[in-house]
């Protein structure tokens, strides 16, 4: 805690050594995380607890990595947040520390505390770029278009410019803090009225739309959007380049009662329900069949190398692909500031368009058109369709010229040729079991 927190600890050991303190009044401390103080990585008995501490936790324990809460706060030497602090130097030369998973949230409450991507090579960080962005565009808000697609292809606006890869940005859509998925799409504002402060804690920016009512609702058309924005919002994050992140629970539509501030909930509002109800399996059905659509197409939908694009709608070309951004029509992305419709086709040299996805986040259904392939689509995922038809276990031929998309529905089209080859390299066996995506 701050100055009114008891001498134990750290605190009683060696106060000026373990904690920030400020300069002209040491009675008190300098709070860059919000909990009353921060760790004083200045000086070398701290970071020399940190580093010992790291290095046993995987020599010792053997855990494969760290999540380092308002990393930023190690990163202030002085004031400011400096990118090249000695904690930096001490991860990166250590030969145990440094060669596991290396996690931040990169931001802090203190001044110049944001720091997404920010950060050294070899970090990855939780991109809220990433969950921003997506959040406005499937709730169909205005100047989305461009930084939608630029979150949707590996965020390279943030991490190109320092040699790192779509590894580097943790896409996530919900986390420990703040809404659920659940509620994400059935609130507008907080309701953290049971915290005992007002409903005044947690935060009041959430980028969440209760699709009509606040809260549950018992209209079908209510639900089944709802139900619908779900699955637009968990594909975009599988589909996407970079590491998902899931928030343990959002599969089975885990509420909180619109509480976005839980922390202190020890009570079935926080808990995790263990055994969902039978409505709540067909988002699990779907998430599962999701994964492995991401695992089968990893080298084209997540590839080692990113796809740079000078700006939205540039084609670049990387192992021999390429990525083009269309809009209802060919070729004509639309990055209009009222534009609620996209689309993307992945291209290769030899074999033509592999891959096509549609975004429609208007509120009408519309019509796209699709690049012709060498032998027709096959569609492995609508969002519009009914549960266990969003992403079919045996998914059927089509060789349309295009393809409606209902509103607030991701469509996506594979090459027939794509699953005959990746998908056998993935799965083996013959053609029927190959593109069967059982969960």
């Amino acid at each position: 805690g701050n100055h009114m927190g008891p001498i134990i600890s750290f605190k009683g050991l060696d106060n000026s050594a373990y904690y920030r303190l400020m300069d002209d009044e040491p009675q008190y401390y300098r709070d860059y995380t919000g909990t009353g103080n921060s760790l004083n990585v200045r000086h070398p008995h701290s970071l020399q607890l940190i580093m010992d501490s790291l290095r046993y936790w995987v020599t010792e324990m053997h855990v494969d990595g760290f999540r380092f809460d308002l990393a930023a706060t190690l990163a202030r030497e002085f004031y400011d947040v400096d990118r090249l602090s000695t904690f930096f130097d001490l991860v990166q030369q250590d030969p145990i520390v440094s060669q596991v998973k290396l996690i931040a949230e990169p931001w802090d409450i203190g001044p110049g505390g944001y720091q997404v991507g920010g950060f050294p090579p070899g970090w990855a960080e939780w991109n809220d770029k990433y969950r921003d962005t997506v959040r406005d565009y499937w709730k169909n808000e205005d100047h989305t278009a461009g930084d939608f697609a630029a979150r949707f292809t590996g965020s390279g606006d943030v991490y190109d410019l320092r040699g790192r890869r779509p590894w580097a940005s943790v896409n996530f859509l919900t986390a420990h803090d703040g809404f659920t998925l659940a509620d994400l799409v059935s609130y507008n504002g907080k309701h953290n009225l049971a915290n005992g402060e007002a409903n005044r804690d947690g935060d009041n920016h959430n980028n969440s739309w209760n699709h009509g009512v606040e809260g549950p609702s018992s209209d079908h058309a209510i639900t089944a959007l709802r139900n619908r924005q779900q699955r637009n919002l968990l594909a975009t994050l599988l589909l996407a380049p970079g590491v998902p992140m899931l928030l343990m629970g959002d599969e089975v539509r885990r509420s909180q009662g619109g509480n976005n501030n839980t922390w202190c909930q020890n009570n079935p509002l926080g808990w995790m329900h263990w055994r969902p109800d039978s409505e709540d399996l067909g988002l699990l059905q779907f998430l599962k069949r999701l994964v492995l659509l991401r695992r089968q197409l990893a080298s084209l939908l997540n590839p080692a190398q990113p796809h740079p694009e000078g700006k939205p709608g540039r084609p670049s070309d990387t192992a021999n692909l390429w990525r083009e951004w269309h809009g209802v029509e060919l070729h004509r992305p639309d990055w209009g500031s009222w534009s609620h419709t996209l689309a993307w086709s992945l291209h290769s040299a030899d074999r033509g368009a592999l891959l096509w996805c549609g975004l429609n986040a208007f509120s009408k259904a519309i019509h796209f058109d699709l690049p012709p392939p060498a032998n027709g689509w096959m569609r492995v995922i609508d969002t519009a369709l009914p549960n266990g038809e969003d992403i079919p276990r045996h998914p059927e031929f089509w060789s349309p010229k295009g393809v409606p998309l209902e509103s607030r529905s991701l469509v996506l089209m594979v090459a027939p040729s794509l699953l005959r080859s990746e998908f056998s390299e993935a799965g083996g066996g013959n053609r029927t079991r190959i593109i069967s995506l059982e969960g």
